[in-house]
């Protein structure tokens, strides 16, 4: 998590503010998953079936403080939680699937 509430922390270059936002190990992956559409905890767990309950959770935690995914909680029973992109996390797809184009690439070995 980060250090500092989002209003209090400073950068040198740009690229550090995406990089405190979108970095680590999953939560480009969160985030390419989320693109398409609004998913529950248990879907988004399926989904990475590597990652831990208890990481997903801080993850998710994370983007929505960071106001880059949207939380919601239906009033229902069974309890509901679904998350999405927010219009924030929306400015992202395309750098999302840029990224996505280069690791296809990469892993079919064009890309040396």
């Amino acid at each position: 998590m980060p250090a500092k509430p989002k209003n209090q922390r400073t950068y040198n270059i740009p690229v550090e503010a995406t990089l405190d936002v979108i970095g680590g190990k999953w939560k480009t992956v969160i985030l390419c998953c989320l693109t398409e559409g609004p998913k529950r905890t248990s879907e988004l767990k399926k989904d990475i079936p590597a990652i831990t309950q208890k990481m997903l959770t801080q993850q998710l935690k994370e983007l929505v403080e960071d106001e880059i995914i949207i939380r919601t909680v239906y009033n229902q029973v069974p309890p509901k939680v679904v998350y999405e992109l927010s219009p924030l996390g929306r400015s992202l797809e395309s750098i999302l699937d840029l990224m996505c184009d280069w690791g296809d690439q990469y892993i079919k070995g064009y890309i040396k």
